[in-house]
């Protein structure tokens, strides 16, 4: 794959960032403006938000609802072109399949359509326009191998890896490989969504361990961006992944990882990487 719109990240250049204001968003924000990059953090409204944006010499605060799709079209209206989106704002606690409605919603809204909103937003003017633009949204392996407890949360994630890889041949469709979408895939990552705790668990990356990835896959022009951590390898992750995908080939049981009829199975399938 081509790594041509790698070129967006250019000093000058608008960077905008949804979920801006902690964790893998924030760190991203702090390595475009490294980079010279003008950045628009968006999320929120709040201390946080106003924090964030004054870490950053010259980044905007931007209080938005990326589920609201008007205002965050209003918002791109307003901002003009830009050369690098990341959709990364996220929730996690939407519930399992009884969950109710509201729940769904809310976590639906910000997780799947508010990535949607973003692209919509902010893609047809990269599209338009003739320099080099990257498109970067965050799912999750959780998107990919389904584990309960969160049905809410997987379902939002593996909306949010289909969408990427249709609007990444969308982009190739109009654009070759001036325009590109990116998906990225952190593993355990010690953010205020997944951690509450005071100090980084031993097994998890730091949000600037991922953004340094990101933007190292970024230049080789990767688009699934798979994030290993401390406690989880590459090859552990492979091997999860392909059970998953086996599921359906093998026409074993949902979620057999976890089936304990296949305990056993998957335990020899993953062996010395267990």
């Amino acid at each position: 794959m081509s790594a041509v719109s790698f070129a967006a990240i250019a000093p000058g250049n608008l960077a905008v960032v949804t979920g801006g204001a902690s964790g893998i968003g924030l760190a991203a924000a702090r390595a475009f403006a490294a980079r010279g990059m003008r950045v628009a953090i968006l999320d929120r409204p709040g201390e946080a938000l106003d924090a964030a944006a004054g870490s950053i010499d010259g980044a905007g605060a931007h209080a938005v609802d990326v589920a609201d799709p008007v205002a965050m079209r209003t918002l791109a209206t307003t901002l003009g072109p830009a050369s690098v989106l990341m959709n990364n704002a996220g929730i996690g606690q939407g519930g399992d399949v009884f969950a109710s409605q509201e729940a769904w919603t809310r976590l639906l809204g910000v997780n799947l359509m508010g990535v949607l909103n973003g692209i919509q937003s902010f893609a047809p003017l990269m599209v338009e326009g003739h320099g080099p633009g990257l498109v970067i949204n965050t799912g999750s392996k959780q998107g990919i191998t389904q584990p309960p407890g969160n049905t809410a949360y997987n379902v939002s994630k593996a909306g949010v890896k289909a969408l990427t890889e249709g609007l990444a041949h969308t982009l190739r469709e109009q654009t070759g490989d001036r325009v590109s979408a990116h998906l990225l895939i952190p593993g355990f990552t010690y953010t205020g969504m997944t951690s509450p705790r005071p100090e980084k668990p031993a097994g998890a990356w730091t949000p600037e361990q991922v953004v340094d990835l990101m933007f190292d896959r970024l230049a080789r022009g990767d688009f699934y961006i798979l994030c290993p951590d401390n406690e989880t390898t590459p090859a552990q992750d492979a091997k999860r992944i392909a059970w998953a995908a086996g599921d359906i080939i093998g026409n074993r049981p949902a979620l057999s990882r976890w089936h304990p009829d296949h305990a056993a199975e998957f335990a020899r399938f993953m062996g010395d990487d267990a």
